[in-house]
């Protein structure tokens, strides 16, 4: 029997690099499934939006700046929002998503994300945050959000910030993927650290998919490999929670061919026609999910 790898996944709702970094992820997840034993573990970039303004970060700033990841494909809405954020609220609702729905953490996240970064809703308060997260199935949303300041959640959540400030020494930090904004060196997000055994392999920092696959082939050769989706249908189908328009792209791009993303959204649009698929809109793109 093959050997389980488990992935440890340090992230954050309001990070826009890891947002960016969700086609290389649906990919692993679409190439090795049940094979990858998944921890989410969330990093809190800060606990105030003061934090974001003592370095000189504007609303237009991070809107402006919002443009630059357009070239990673995911959904995205760069209109200016009234103030700042903070992160904390929301890394607080995935630990609370973690607690009391167990698996249901990572579809949590992906609500987060797509909160913060195609709507202008104020993404560090109660209500956008539930908002945000009242449609993922297999939750309750606002039993999570009343759980967001609770002692319980906040124990679980200064654990993940302990646990994602230990990047020192690491090949994370060797590679400059980390850092020190608030004290000790800390996992940037995406980070991902692979195990098998007792053998340890870093992707700190934005990576692209051929890194990831670069760890796991070395931890693990004798894991079998899905290849690419046959069409963009066989894709949803292996993701319930759904995928972008370039999330779908990736998965169904042959091995070193380019990615395809206007024969992708072709099919999605012919198939939402058909009623096969249901389209969410999404800032400028949306979440395609199976009908």
């Amino acid at each position: 029997m093959a050997a389980r790898v488990s992935v440890t996944h340090f992230t954050d709702p309001g990070c826009p690099w890891a947002y960016s970094a969700s086609p290389s992820l649906a990919v692993l997840r679409w190439r090795f499934g049940d094979a990858l034993e998944w921890e989410l573990v969330t990093i809190g970039l800060t606990e105030s939006a003061d934090q974001y303004a003592s370095r000189g970060y504007t609303p237009g700033d991070s809107a402006v700046g919002r443009m630059g990841y357009r070239r990673f494909g995911m959904p995205l809405q760069v209109a200016a929002r009234t103030r700042l954020m903070a992160t904390a609220r929301g890394c607080r609702a995935i630990v609370a998503t973690r607690l009391r729905h167990p698996g249901r953490e990572h579809a949590v996240l992906r609500a987060l994300q797509f909160g913060w970064f195609t709507t202008d809703r104020l993404m560090d308060t109660p209500a956008a945050i539930g908002e945000a997260i009242t449609w993922v199935a297999g939750i309750e949303a606002d039993a999570i959000v009343e759980a967001i300041e609770s002692d319980e959640v906040g124990e679980a959540y200064e654990a993940d910030r302990a646990r994602a400030r230990t990047a020192e020494g690491s090949p994370t930090e060797a590679m400059g993927r980390s850092a020190a904004t608030d004290g000790p060196v800390r996992y940037t997000a995406p980070s991902l650290i692979f195990r098998c055994g007792d053998r340890v392999l870093d992707a700190g920092g934005f990576q692209t998919f051929e890194a990831y696959d670069v760890c796991v082939a070395n931890l693990a050769p004798e894991l079998p490999r899905r290849a690419p989706a046959t069409s963009a249908l066989e894709a949803l189908a292996a993701f319930p929670d759904g995928l972008t328009t370039q999330e779908v792209a990736v998965v169904m791009a042959p091995h070193l061919a380019p990615v395809d993303r206007r024969a992708a959204e072709r099919e999605l649009v012919l198939a939402h026609a058909d009623d096969a698929v249901q389209r969410r809109a999404l800032g400028d793109d949306a979440l395609w999910t199976l009908a």
